[in-house]
């Protein structure tokens, strides 16, 4: 077996594609990540690298490095995590982090630290839930497409959210570009009460499918009111109407957002590890 590494969103999409789409819950994060990279949807200060593992002609595993959100390992199986490092530790050296199955993931921040001479810690447990039964959700006010005109409330909110979430601050000027490009293609919805946006939630575009919310975000002063509970329903309900699958993912860390999502009807469907190099 052998893994190569690519630069190019366009041609890692048209080799590796037919492979993950055989379960794109799963894989959803890598389809969209690189579906919206081929769209000019992603931005990176540094190019992302693609790594796809081959045995003979077939693909049998997938990775994505990105500057800002690390090494996504997928469904990587442990066995082929030292081909990976093997690639990624002379292609992408300086990665901020890894996230995987638990096992792979841990084998790969062993491995991939001692080829770089780096250390790591874990920093994140996650789960990806599936939607099962749905069940709707009321809060008070009501939810719509974000607009344009929404930029200036929903632009410091965005950037709220990428603070508490842990995230890569990638300034003001991103964030809005980012929220703008989702209301072009209505990816993104608020919930409204009395005339004020209390909540956001976005969605990926579906591939194959599946399609994946998030952001989900409430500002401190409106929790507790089951706004974030009835938008995230409410967005659920209708790209179930469309026919996709339903997913997201949850911090483990969090009791709450996992019991709001399982109200609304969302079920386990696997456990991540996510480590973070120094």
């Amino acid at each position: 077996m052998i893994a190569r590494a690519t630069g190019d969103p366009a041609a890692f999409q048209e080799l590796v594609f037919p492979f993950l789409q055989r379960d794109p819950v799963r894989n959803s994060t890598i389809l969209t990540n690189v579906a919206d990279r081929v769209r000019g949807m992603l931005y990176d200060p540094e190019p992302p690298v693609f790594v796809s593992v081959h045995d003979g002609d077939e693909v049998v595993g997938v990775v994505l490095s990105t500057a800002l959100r690390g090494i996504n390992l997928a469904d990587l199986p442990v066995e082929l995590v030292p081909l990976v490092v093997d690639v990624l530790a002379d292609a992408s050296p300086r990665a901020i982090g890894v996230l995987g199955p638990e096992e792979s993931a841990r084998a790969f921040a062993e491995q991939y630290a001692v080829r770089t001479g780096r250390t790591f810690r874990e920093t994140e447990r996650s789960r990806l839930h599936q939607l099962g039964e749905f069940v709707e959700q009321k809060a008070d006010g009501s939810p719509r497409m974000a607009a344009t005109a929404d930029l200036d409330v929903l632009a410091p909110m965005f950037g709220n959210y990428r603070a508490e979430s842990g995230l890569t601050a990638e300034g003001a000027a991103a964030d809005r570009r980012w929220l703008e490009q989702r209301i072009e293609r209505d990816r993104l919805w608020v919930w409204e009460d009395g005339g004020q946006i209390v909540s956001l939630v976005g969605h990926q575009q579906p591939v194959f499918g599946a399609a994946r919310i998030g952001p989900v975000y409430t500002p401190p002063e409106y929790r507790g009111r089951g706004y974030a509970s009835a938008l995230t329903a409410e967005v659920s309900r209708k790209l179930r109407a469309t026919g996709d699958e339903v997913c997201l993912f949850t911090d483990l860390a969090n009791p709450t957002s996992n019991k709001i999502y399982a109200a609304i009807g969302f079920r386990p469907v696997r456990d991540l590890v996510g480590y973070a190099f120094a």
